[in-house]
C-alpha cells in the first residue's frame, strides 16, 4: 500500500496515513504530515468540496475489520435506514459481533410520512428483526439529521452499555457518522468531528471517541450490501433516489395489464386482479411513469436514460440488466420492496404482479410497514 506511518491516522475516516500512493486508502501529501489534525486526501476533498474519491479497499476488508468486535466487550448499536430496512438490516450480525447485546436503532424517521405511528413502527421493527433471527434488547427511532430522538437514545445507550464500549455498526450510507457527530455535539458542543457524506464507505477504519476514562464510542466501517441498488448508480443518480425530505406517497389506481416505471431503474407489471391502489414510497425526485403493459417493453427500449431517467450515462454503463420476479399476493396489506430504492404498498385483493429490478437486487415481499 505504499509507506504507512503507523503513528498517524486520518481524523476523518480512521485509516492509517500513507504518502506514497495517491490511489490507496490513507494518502496525504508529505507536506501535511506535520499538521496536528491530519485528513487523508479523500476526506479533505469530501470535507471541503463534497467530492467523494474511490479507494482500493474490498468488501472483505470491511467485513474483517468489523468482525474484530468479537474480541472486545461492549454494546452493539445497529443503525438501520428506516427507508431501506431490508437493505440495511444485517441479518448476519450475530455471526459478525458474537454474543454482544444489540440495540436496534432506526434512523431517518423524518423521511416517513408524519402520520406514521412510532409505536406501530417499533413493533414492526421488533417483529422483522426476530423473523431474521436477530435478537435485540431494545428498539429506538431517530433522525440523526434533524436530531429527533437523540436524547432518549443517549439515555438508552447509557442504560445498556453498563460502562462498556459502544460499537456503532451498519451498512454503508445509513448515517453512522452523522449520528455520532450529533451525539458528540449534544454532549460536547463540537461540530463535524467525523466526516459526513451522501456517499457509501466514508469510514475506512475504527474511530474511537472517549465516553469516559475507561470506555469509547467506536464508529466502525460501513458493511457493503451489494443487494442494494445504491451500489450500482452514479453519484448524481444516488442523489435522485436518496430521499432527503419527508416522502409524499404517490397513489396509482391500476387495472390489470398496466405498468409503472420508476425512472428506468425498476418496473412493476400488474398482471392479474381487480382494480387496485398501488401506493408508491420513493424519493420525491424519482419520476414514476404509467403505461399499458403492451407498450412497456417498447417504452423501455426507446426511452431508457431519457424520459425513463435515472439512469444517467454513468449508471447505464454499470447497471446490471433488469430481471423479472413474479409474485402472487394474498389478501391483506403487503409491501413490494426494492432495496435502496423504495417500496410499493398494495392492499386487499389477491393479485399477480411481475417486478423488474437490476440483477442481484434482492426484491422481496414483506408485511406493510405503513
Amino acid at each position: 500500500m505504499g509507506k504507512i506511518n503507523e503513528e498517524l491516522v486520518c481524523l476523518g475516516c480512521g485509516t492509517q496515513i500513507q504518502s506514497e500512493d495517491p490511489d490507496k486508502a490513507g494518502y496525504t501529501p508529505k507536506s501535511t504530515l506535520a499538521k496536528k489534525d491530519i485528513l487523508c486526501k479523500r476526506c479533505f476533498r469530501l470535507k471541503h468540496y463534497n467530492e467523494i474519491q474511490d479507494v482500493d479497499i474490498t468488501d472483505d476488508d470491511f467485513l474483517k475489520m468489523v468482525s474484530n468486535i468479537q474480541n472486545k466487550k461492549g454494546l452493539v448499536v445497529h443503525l438501520i435506514d428506516i427507508f431501506d430496512v431490508s437493505g440495511s438490516l444485517l441479518t448476519n450480525l450475530p455471526r459478525i459481533v458474537g454474543d454482544h447485546p444489540i440495540l436496534l436503532v432506526g434512523n431517518k424517521k423524518d423521511l416517513l410520512p408524519k402520520s406514521t405511528s412510532e409505536r406501530q413502527l417499533i413493533h414492526w421493527l421488533r417483529r422483522s428483526a426476530k423473523e431474521y433471527g436477530l435478537k435485540v434488547i431494545d428498539v429506538a427511532l431517530i433522525s440523526s439529521i434533524k436530531g429527533h430522538g437523540m436524547k432518549d437514545l443517549s439515555l438508552m445507550i447509557e442504560k445498556y452499555r453498563k460502562g462498556r464500549d459502544v460499537f456503532i455498526v451498519g451498512t454503508t450510507n445509513v448515517g453512522k457518522s452523522t449520528f455520532i457527530n450529533r451525539l458528540i455535539k449534544e454532549s460536547t458542543g463540537e461540530n463535524d468531528v467525523i466526516t459526513t457524506s451522501y456517499f457509501p464507505g466514508t469510514t475506512l477504519g475504527f474511530i474511537e471517541i472517549p465516553l469516559d476514562e475507561k470506555s469509547y464510542m467506536i464508529d466502525t466501517p460501513g458493511i457493503v450490501n451489494r443487494k442494494q441498488l445504491s451500489h450500482y448508480v452514479s453519484d448524481n443518480d444516488l442523489k435522485m433516489i436518496h430521499p432527503i425530505k419527508e416522502i409524499k406517497p404517490r397513489v396509482y389506481q391500476l387495472n390489470a395489464e398496466q405498468t409503472l416505471f420508476f425512472g428506468g431503474l425498476a418496473r412493476i407489471d400488474f398482471i392479474k386482479g381487480n382494480r387496485q391502489s398501488f401506493v408508491c414510497y420513493f424519493s420525491n425526485r424519482l419520476p414514476i411513469h404509467r403505461t399499458k403493459l403492451a407498450k412497456a417493453d417498447e417504452l423501455y427500449k426507446n426511452h431508457l436514460g431519457k424520459m425513463l431517467s435515472p439512469p444517467d450515462e454513468i449508471t447505464l454503463a454499470m447497471l446490471p440488466p433488469l430481471v423479472k420476479h413474479s409474485f402472487r399476493l394474498g389478501a391483506g396489506k403487503s409491501d413490494i420492496v426494492f432495496p435502496g430504492l423504495g417500496w410499493i404498498t398494495v392492499a386487499g385483493e389477491r393479485i399477480t404482479v411481475d417486478v423488474y429490478a437490476p440483477k442481484g437486487i434482492a426484491v422481496g415481499i414483506r408485511d406493510a410497514l405503513i
